[in-house]
């Protein structure tokens, strides 16, 4: 049986990066892309920063109003709100790109992917060297995106050492390395441990992941309980049998696009809603599924999210009933438009897998 060698993808700085895409001056400034909260003003979180922004403090998590002072001597600091629809538009391209490198691929959310390519690389950490990189240039080709992988024989160990060597790093960590890779890092590399868990090991003069592992199962175990106790236990120690396992199914599919100009013009925003129908209605068809729920989602001039949605009678696949209701739903949209909109989406959900009687259920 081959040994097995799994890869952890981690797309850098995620929501940053993808701005930078869409504006390639924001690659000078410090950028964070920030979560707001409907209180308004600066009340929120920022959600990502860029290496810059980083460089002075600014940190996923913190307060929109702390990363400001942070930044207030900056002049040219740049605060987006995030775009969640232009993100998953980047990430699906790059993700379909990985996918091809993989002989089970796991989808763990728009910037982070696991891949099983014990097949493909015969368990040798020589080939799944060449190919990380071949999937690092893939990635950079089809999406423009850096990435950092992490390689090991086990997803945790992978995802530790894709933290390693950030942004655009490769690390490939062999079996008979782990234990020299794991012993001098902060106990805090391990995965799922926060800044609690920290503290409590802080105050027991454990800093690294060698001096934790001195403590025996049973001591962890009158600290954090029988479960957890045994995840940190074997964590220390770069064990971790959890397989790569495929994706859930998708629970909707959207398209997006940014308008060439900002409008509230009938014709020109259905003639854009007709072409997201039709990318999407050969993905649905590609993948067979059928979709009971249909909506639409304007991004407005003021970055403001508008949508509407529509439940069918019956699931189907048709490219007909879709174009029928998203244009039903776009004259409900716009009777009361005030704003310009500046992107436009389409959305099918309630989805159904196709088995069996595939072209009849299509026919109907």
């Amino acid at each position: 049986m081959e040994k097995r060698v799994v890869f952890h993808i981690d797309f850098d700085y995620f929501f940053a990066q993808c701005e930078e895409l869409r504006n390639p001056d924001l690659k000078t400034k410090p950028v964070a892309v920030c979560v707001f909260s409907d209180r308004g003003g600066d009340s929120g979180a920022i959600a990502t920063a860029n290496y810059i922004a980083r460089n002075y403090g600014v940190k996923s998590g913190m307060p929109i109003k702390f990363a400001k002072k942070k930044l207030e001597k900056v002049n040219n600091a740049v605060f987006l709100p995030t775009d969640f629809e232009y993100y998953s538009e980047i990430s699906q391209k790059a993700m379909d790109a990985i996918k091809e490198f993989a002989d089970i691929f796991e989808y763990v959310g728009r910037d982070e992917a696991y891949l099983d390519v014990s097949m493909r690389t015969e368990g040798s950490f020589d080939k799944a060297s060449h190919l990380a990189q071949q999937l690092k240039n893939v990635v950079r080709k089809s999406s423009k995106l850096s990435c950092t992988v992490g390689v090991s024989s086990n997803k945790l160990v992978a995802k530790i050492a894709s933290s390693f060597k950030k942004p655009d790093g490769l690390t490939i960590v062999s079996p008979e390395k782990i234990e020299s890779f794991l012993d001098p890092l902060p106990i805090r590399a391990i995965p799922g441990i926060g800044k609690k868990t920290e503290e409590v090991f802080s105050e027991m003069s454990l800093e690294t992941i060698l001096q934790l592992k001195t403590l025996d199962v049973f001591s962890l175990n009158s600290k954090f309980g029988r479960k957890i106790a045994a995840y940190i236990y074997n964590a220390a120690r770069g064990i971790d049998n959890e397989p790569v396992s495929p994706r859930q199914e998708a629970t909707q599919y959207s398209r997006i696009v940014t308008l060439k100009e900002d409008s509230k013009e009938y014709g020109f925003l259905a003639k854009n809603l007709e072409n997201l129908c039709d990318e999407i209605h050969s993905t649905i068809i590609a993948d067979s599924i059928i979709f009971k729920s249909v909506g639409i989602q304007f991004v407005q001039s003021d970055l403001s999210n508008k949508t509407k949605s529509r439940t069918l009678k019956n699931p189907t696949s048709s490219l007909d009933e879709l174009k029928k209701t998203v244009m039903h739903l776009l004259s409900e949209a716009l009777e009361d438009q005030q704003l310009l909109v500046r992107r436009i989406g389409v959305r099918v959900s309630d989805l159904s897998k196709i088995s069996g009687q595939d072209n009849i259920t299509r026919y109907f």
